[in-house]
């Protein structure tokens, strides 16, 4: 099956495990997943991710969900930016979620990190999604 937005489909896979309380939930592997999974994983939205490795040559990610008295911390994951319209900020223009309560995921030429943190680095890039 081929999928055109690859973030958009793990950020709804997300979502909708967490509807049905479900504490894992699976997605196909590729770098990049795994990058906006380790800026979720160091924010604290998610309990961790592993990588699972088929014989096929096919490679999934298992994401551990994570509850606090029973709902889910992400309360909100939205995509910004799609394959039918990107969307850049620059270092200025980096969108505050929630009064900084909220990140948004930005990917940068040093690499996907949180928007306070691309801050901190002085750069812009594409606004994957916003998370809170």
């Amino acid at each position: 099956m081929s999928i055109n937005d690859p973030i958009g489909d793990m950020i709804t896979r997300i979502r909708n495990a967490q509807m049905r309380s479900k504490p894992k939930v699976s997605v196909p592997g590729s770098k990049q997943r795994e990058r906006v999974l380790e800026v979720l994983k160091s924010e604290g939205f998610i309990r961790g991710y592993t990588s699972i490795a088929h014989a096929s040559g096919r490679s999934e990610i298992e994401i551990e969900l994570k509850y606090f008295d029973g709902m889910p911390v992400i309360r909100e994951i939205a995509r910004i930016s799609k394959p039918g319209r990107r969307v850049y900020a620059s270092v200025k223009t980096l969108p505050r979620v929630n009064n900084g309560l909220g990140i948004a995921i930005v990917s940068t030429p040093k690499g996907v990190m949180a928007d306070h943190q691309a801050r901190d680095a002085n750069v812009g890039g594409e606004i994957i999604c916003t998370v809170f």
